[in-house]
């Protein structure tokens, strides 16, 4: 070109050489081509983004020629998302324990409360092979076992410790040898709570056999303001087929409730009818109250409208108990068994953020999630190095009287299916109509058989 350069306005050099992040920028102008050109390479960085610029100098000069740029997506923050059915004080308290596990990982989670309606509604769902839910916790242990069993769940095999775990709870989410379910709660049915200065107000002792335990009754029933000796809690139904299951335990032996949970006895065997037929008895009697909203019979408890209630470990832990100090229990005298359950962690394998998924099982299966939850009261980890320490005197002594009998499932969530409805929904008719007994056990014998596979 000789010694004469050719000029380049100002708008063309802002054409050729503007850039910008997130473009393809090219610049370019004419130089000294034939003199020896030095080529080095500009990195340039800004957040999610990566860019290349090739430079060529000359002696004079310096020519931009091209700028390559890559973009590197940002991944948006996960949340997960976790069903279960615990509602009120239960689920605050859950709260807190997904709160130290953002804490720990930085994932967020989002805690959706369902009905009982959940065991329909998430097949639903998982048939159509999606999910909303990331985590699920549930106490339906058969019904885990079939969503396993129809390939809708994810191993959690390689996430568990077993040697920290109470070995029936691993065992009672495994199938085929590989374990879908990871322990998170256990919780007792252990006897009837009482108030204990309401017994000593009215010179009431604990009974240690069965014709204590009626005198007991009687002298309930006969105090002025009491409605019922032993209260019935209603709304879904388990509080009475709790009751149930402790009292065919206490006359059966814990023996029976596995005989009935595998299939080998059911509701019209001699055995089983005979318990039963005791019970619609003391139905008869008026012992019991009629079902109503199992939380308001706490609250009538408390005000001395009724002497007993059986419920579970999570009594200690109910707002309608004004003092837990004040809260005693004592189990059907002389019983050798007691029923214990638990909630569970499943996985779908339809969710969308499997690996946090699995990183939130994990934490819910070890001592420090589960510690959290012990120390607050009505709550039995299923991890066995949760420190001593950690529990409340009202817990400690439900533990210490598991220590003592034979826990054993719980027999409509063990068992499943049309039985879990109809044992509920038969025992509310129980409870009114004590002299339906006969079609109560023919439609229990059907709906069990049924669902033990053994019709």
């Amino acid at each position: 070109m000789g010694k004469e350069e050719k000029k380049i306005n100002r708008r063309d050099y802002l054409k050729y050489t503007g850039a910008g992040i997130g473009g393809l920028i090219v610049g370019g102008a004419l130089g000294y081509l034939l003199k020896p050109k030095e080529v080095v390479e500009k990195t340039i960085t800004a957040p999610g983004v990566t860019a290349t610029t090739t430079v060529e100098k000359t002696i004079e000069k310096t020519i931009e020629k091209t700028v390559a740029i890559t973009a590197t997506p940002t991944k948006p923050p996960v949340e997960l998302t976790v069903f279960s059915l615990w509602g009120a004080t239960e689920e605050e308290r859950f709260l807190k324990t997904l709160e130290a596990f953002t804490a720990e990982t930085g994932i967020k989670v989002k805690h959706v409360k369902q009905p009982e309606e959940m065991r329909m509604l998430v097949p639903m769902e998982f048939a159509a092979g999606r999910s909303t839910a990331d985590v699920i916790m549930t106490p339906w242990i058969a019904w885990v076992k079939d969503l396993a069993k129809e390939g809708h769940l994810i191993e959690v095999t390689d996430l568990l410790k077993k040697d920290e775990l109470i070995p029936i709870y691993v065992k009672l989410g495994t199938v085929d040898g590989k374990c879908y379910a990871a322990p998170f709660k256990a919780w007792a049915k252990p006897g009837f709570w009482y108030r204990i200065s309401f017994f000593k107000e009215h010179g009431l002792t604990i009974p240690t056999t069965w014709d204590e335990f009626i005198k007991l009754l009687d002298t309930l029933k006969g105090i002025p303001g009491i409605e019922a000796p032993i209260a019935s809690g209603d709304t879904d139904g388990w509080p009475l087929t709790d009751v149930t299951e402790a009292f065919l335990i206490y006359r059966g032996g814990p023996e029976l409730q596995e005989k009935l949970i595998a299939g080998e006895v059911t509701f019209t065997d001699p055995q089983v009818k005979a318990i039963m037929k005791e019970l619609a008895d003391l139905l008869a009697k008026g012992y019991f109250s009629e079902p109503a909203d199992w939380t308001s019979q706490i609250d009538k408890l408390w005000m001395g409208k009724y002497g007993i209630y059986f419920m579970g470990n999570w009594m200690t832990i109910m707002p309608q108990v004004k003092d837990v100090k004040d809260l005693g229990f004592f189990p059907f005298p002389g019983t050798k068994g007691a029923v214990g359950g638990g909630d569970w962690a499943i996985i779908p394998k339809y969710s969308q953020h499997l690996e946090e998924a699995k990183m939130l099982v994990k934490f819910l299966a070890g001592p420090k999630a589960q510690e959290i939850q012990v120390r607050y009261g009505g709550f039995l980890p299923t991890n066995l190095k949760v420190p001593e320490e950690a529990f409340t005197p009202a817990d400690k002594k439900v533990v210490d009287f598991l220590a003592t009998v034979k826990v054993v499932p719980d027999l409509d969530d063990a068992v499943g299916g049309s039985f879990l409805r109809e044992f509920r929904s038969q025992l509310k008719l129980l409870w009114v109509k004590p002299d339906a007994l006969e079609s109560v056990l023919e439609i229990l014998t059907k709906a069990h058989l049924e669902s033990t596979k053994k019709a």
